[in-house]
């Protein structure tokens, strides 16, 4: 028997000890030995589910104190003290399984040290019920990865999909998502792309060993897309998707969350709604495909169990799926040196030769105009315009330069073409 701690109470830790104890029988069978959670801890004993029956209490300490706990499940949220609960209840001995992106964007690596043979689970920190982490660091464990491209936020993707099939604008959509409690009152960690950008380290970490921090990624958010990039995709066979991106060229591994247009005919360009999709490219296998629920508390509790009963199989794995560097030499990119098409949309004066000075400004940073979508308003115009390949510092030159321009109306909108 495999008895289990979960610190955190909450909305999927409520949903892990129903579904442990819903589906016991089938859990036993899988796992070949029974999984009980022996207690919870809560900050707030009042607002605790009454089908969760358990004993709870509001002391951690009942549970890393327990020598009878072998697992913690840890889903409190949080950074540095998630970080040292978890750490002492390694140092106790004690399994750990975490959903908390933002820790282990942070202490992947510290927590893979400190444990040495005491697993770690965390498939649930990435994509909610998609079992991503043990594909990619099992099914595709004989691949170099090339690249991997994932829609990972379920509010972004809910509101980009409503403004491309509604019409609706961001604030609208924005208020509806908060509505339906996908998004949260500050909402600014989801469509700022920082809950993308901490999963992308996760996933970066088990394709390529690289350690990186948030703030070492290149990160936008969605909060300047209007219904006129949505015209612009819809006019070039583009969808647009906040995508997080790993990519190794070379020596060099990228690392960035942006919007994005891809062509409509990819498969992850059909990700709608608050379900994620991610896509992994390997040199043996090729492109894989995985998509599902992002979010929720049986979705998510599912990728908690999952870890559980891998770790009543098996002890001892690695928790990034590798004992030493995959691959020595390996650095991450610089952001200005990243590589990219870019759309921009330019609000300019309505007169002559306007054109010509952008085209020669573009061109004095070598960046050449692919395709241009033209819309009159009173007194001025939009310019929706692609470009070829160039690189970021050659992008946000040209825009700093269009910004100058007198008959640039107002602050340039860019939003990156992948693929």
């Amino acid at each position: 028997m495999i008895k289990v701690g979960i610190i955190g109470v909450g909305t999927v830790g409520s949903s892990v000890a129903v579904i442990l104890e819903q589906n016991r029988e089938v859990i036993a069978a899988r796992a070949g030995k029974e999984i009980v959670v022996k207690r919870g801890v809560v900050k707030d004993l009042s607002r605790t589910r009454s089908d969760v029956k358990i004993p709870i209490s509001t002391n951690i300490d009942d549970i890393l104190d327990d020598p009878e706990i072998d697992v913690v499940v840890e889903l409190m949220g949080g950074v540095e003290f998630p970080f040292e609960v978890a750490k002492k209840a390694l140092e106790r001995g004690k399994s750990v399984v975490t959903a908390n992106k933002a820790m282990l964007a942070y202490h992947r690596y510290d927590l893979q040290a400190i444990a040495g043979e005491i697993p770690i689970g965390f498939e649930a920190s990435v994509a909610g019920g998609i079992p991503i982490i043990k594909a990619l660091r099992d099914g595709l464990g004989a691949n170099h990865i090339r690249s991997i491209r994932g829609i990972m936020n379920g509010t972004c993707n809910f509101i980009l999909t409503k403004m491309v099939k509604e019409g609706a604008a961001y604030e609208a959509v924005l208020k509806e998502a908060q509505t339906l409690g996908y998004a949260e009152a500050d909402p600014t960690f989801d469509v700022g792309g920082f809950d993308a950008a901490h999963k992308l380290l996760i996933l970066a970490s088990i394709a390529y060993g690289i350690d990186a921090k948030p703030e070492e990624v290149l990160i936008e958010g969605i909060q300047k897309i209007s219904q006129d990039e949505i015209a612009f995709a819809k006019e070039f066979g583009y969808s647009l998707k906040l995508l997080g991106i790993a990519k190794k060229e070379g020596e060099e591994v990228e690392l960035r969350v942006h919007p994005a247009f891809i062509s409509s005919e990819e498969m992850i360009s059909k990700v709608d709604g608050v379900m994620n999709g991610i896509s992994v490219i390997g040199d043996a296998v090729g492109e894989t495909m995985y998509y599902g629920a992002g979010a929720g508390g049986d979705a998510t509790a599912s990728a908690v169990i999952s870890d559980l009963i891998e770790i009543a199989r098996v002890k001892g794995a690695p928790m990034l799926g590798f004992k030493r560097p995959m691959e020595s030499g390996l650095r991450l990119k610089p952001q200005e040196e990243i590589r990219s098409r870019y759309y921009l949309r330019l609000e300019v004066k309505d007169q002559p030769g306007v054109l010509a000075k952008i085209a020669s400004l573009l061109g004095e940073q070598s960046i050449s105009i692919s395709t241009l979508l033209q819309k009159n308003f009173e007194g001025g115009a939009k310019l929706l315009l692609s470009t070829h390949t160039c690189s970021e510092r050659e992008i946000k030159r040209a825009i700093e330069g269009l910004e100058a321009l007198e008959v640039v109306l107002s602050a340039p909108v860019m939003v990156r073409i992948e693929g």
